[in-house]
């Protein structure tokens, strides 16, 4: 499957906003954004131009997919569930987007990034009520219960996420360092979601 193999940094440098991609290194004074805040490339520090309406669109949906670490046809997907659901497709589409094993990972403190947390899911480290799954697009649903694998407890990172993790667990879940399990509560709304995004400026951005 395709992925994209370049630099991170040169992605939140892009969007101008944090996007974690690179654990620890974020909260540093390493971070690429906090360094140089401008867009990558010849022409970064150059004045920039007002941005369009379609131009503003684009650039919030591409902050969103490099966020959560989805290729273009992953995230139409994505999108095209969440018009098909009752609610706000906006909203609908967060929810979407947390939800996925993958995110879940990250959130419950079981990975620094959601790169790493991807890479753990599809080396099999994790089982959703019992079963296992490596699949990072695996959604899971109210009362779905998390759990590292018996054979993966010794794992180096998991036996530092027993001692807990700093990172504050959004209300939705609910995360038992020692047993490492996370508890899926409720489904997450909009309140619960810390990431700045104007997730209806997506939806127009596909409806035009």
């Amino acid at each position: 499957m395709a992925r994209y193999t370049g630099s991170v940094c040169r992605l939140c440098r892009r969007e101008g906003t944090k996007l974690f991609l690179k654990g620890e290194k974020c909260f540093s004074q390493k971070c690429a954004v906090s360094k140089r805040p401008t867009p990558p490339g010849q022409h970064g520090q150059a004045r920039q131009r007002k941005i369009s309406e379609y131009g503003s669109q684009l650039r919030e949906k591409q902050k969103a997919r490099r966020a959560y670490g989805l290729l273009e046809g992953q995230f139409y997907k994505t999108y095209l569930e969440a018009t098909s659901m009752k609610g706000i497709t906006g909203e609908n589409l967060l929810s979407l987007l947390e939800r996925r094993i993958d995110n879940v990972v990250y959130r419950a403190g079981f990975a620094a990034s959601r790169p790493q947390a991807r890479q753990l899911v599809l080396h099999g480290h994790f089982a959703v009520n019992g079963k296992k799954v490596d699949i990072p697009s695996y959604t899971m649903d109210a009362n779905d219960v998390l759990t590292v694998r018996e054979g993966s407890k010794e794992v180096a990172l998991f036996k530092a996420a027993r001692e807990g993790s700093s990172r504050i667990v959004p209300k939705w879940l609910t995360v038992n360092a020692d047993q490492l399990t996370a508890t899926v509560n409720t489904l997450p709304s909009r309140e619960d979601i810390d990431f700045t995004l104007q997730e209806n400026m997506i939806v127009e951005y596909y409806s035009r």
